[in-house]
């Protein structure tokens, strides 16, 4: 089924002046759907999903998040955390007029879901969480990103040299996922290095306390044998969640490269989410 698509942006004011950011909408409609994408990845690596989600009826939205894919990318740590992030979701669905959305995304996408719940939750109509990165990451995340700052900062010709190899190479003539590879990789070392920055020394998630109140109905997708995204923070976090559901991909690719059973998944839970009125939420286990 083809849907509609629309390329937007608006702009925020993060701290460093005007800033811009971009979206794409899939689809049409009240029952709106955000997708975040992971941590350096563009907005372009949940249009398979948001396709899938438009053409069972729901206003599916992708953002680039500031310093990611085609929104503008600042050079001062301080505007990038995990609040702020959450504080363009919140502005974006002040610009699209949605009273409340299902906010979800993966990794660095699911801990800013979880933040926009609890900074907004009557904005929040429900959680699409994958691969949430908390306490059990903790240490894979440092030896993930500790040394991409350092390159960024100290040594910046390594992260612009592999830009300037990379950004030639046309997305159209590429598979799908080596063309996320590819934008993943287009980064520019003063704000990259600013963006690792400014989540490394932040709040990465709401805490434990804060995530038992939020109430919302949840979707948790949890991967095995993923270090940085290890499948019992994905189990916890459906615990700690009063409402929540957690389902068991077979592999971190399963969604990526064999997505049928997974989007199904997520779309009959989404409406299962906006045909049940809020007063009407009960726990799930």
């Amino acid at each position: 089924m083809l849907v509609s698509e629309r390329i937007g942006q608006f702009f925020v004011d993060a701290g460093s002046g005007r800033d811009r950011l971009e979206y794409t909408e899939y689809g049409a409609g009240d029952h709106w759907v955000v997708l975040v994408h992971g941590q350096l990845m563009p907005r372009r690596m949940h249009q398979p999903l948001a396709r899938a989600l438009a053409a069972e009826g729901l206003h599916v939205v992708t953002l680039d998040l500031l310093g990611h894919g085609r929104s503008d990318r600042p050079t001062d740590p301080l505007v990038y955390s995990m609040t702020a992030f959450a504080e363009q979701v919140v502005a974006l669905l002040d610009h699209l007029d949605a009273r409340e959305a299902i906010v979800g995304g993966t990794s660095l996408g699911a801990n800013v879901a979880l933040e926009v719940a609890d900074l907004a939750p009557d904005r929040v109509r429900g959680l699409l969480v994958e691969m949430p990165v908390l306490d059990n990451a903790v240490e894979a995340g440092i030896l993930a990103f500790a040394p991409l700052m350092f390159a960024a900062r100290f040594l910046p010709f390594t992260v612009d040299g592999v830009r300037a190899l990379t950004r030639p190479i046309p997305r159209g003539i590429v598979p799908f996922w080596v063309g996320i590879a590819l934008d993943t990789l287009d980064q520019r070392s003063e704000s990259v290095a600013a963006l690792v920055h400014g989540i490394f020394f932040g709040r990465v998630a709401p805490p434990t306390k804060r995530r038992q109140a939020i109430t919302a109905p949840a979707l948790v997708v949890g991967h095995p044998a993923d270090p940085i995204h290890p499948a019992a923070d994905a189990a916890m976090l459906a615990e700690e969640l009063p409402n929540a559901r957690f389902v068991r991909a077979r592999s971190i690719l399963e969604w990526r490269l064999w997505p049928e059973r997974l989007d199904r998944e997520a779309a009959e839970w989404a409406q299962e989410v906006w045909a049940t009125p809020t007063s009407q939420r009960r726990t799930v286990r």
